[in-house]
């Protein structure tokens, strides 16, 4: 299987050097209709990249228990993280530069900033705690 994706990797990288120099060739052309397909093209080789990615990664998850529940400890505790932080929200509406925005708006926008606090803080914190653990032995 490793050696059928790097296969597909090189057949994807020479078409897309093929597609970049149709593109940067005939840029001052009038006629530019061509381009769209090569943007959906560009579309689906992504999908297709990302697919492969998930499909491995759930794969390797699924084939090893231990880290599948680590994994789904981290997910869990990513999830509390965004609960509280939601949680502790201010929903207020807010005027500002001319519109009004509603507390739903508000009350999400300050959940993303109190999450990248606290885990911004964490990681602070497990860097600080690793240094010392480090300068301990």
């Amino acid at each position: 299987m490793h050696k059928l994706t790097k296969i597909a990797a090189i057949i994807l990288s020479v078409l897309s050097i093929v597609f970049l120099a149709l593109l940067m060739a005939n840029t001052d052309s009038a006629d530019n209709t061509w381009i769209s397909p090569l943007i959906y093209i560009s579309y689906a080789i992504l999908f297709a990249c990302v697919a492969v990615v998930l499909v491995f990664v759930l794969k390797n998850l699924f084939s090893n228990k231990e880290n599948l529940k680590r994994t789904l400890i981290s997910i869990g505790l990513f999830a509390g993280v965004v609960l509280i932080s939601y949680i502790l929200a201010d929903g207020s509406d807010v005027e500002a530069n001319g519109e009004v925005y509603t507390g739903a708006t508000t009350k999400w926008v300050g959940a993303g900033l109190n999450t990248f606090y606290v885990l911004g803080l964490v990681s602070i914190g497990a860097m600080l705690w690793t240094g010392f653990t480090k300068i301990k032995r």
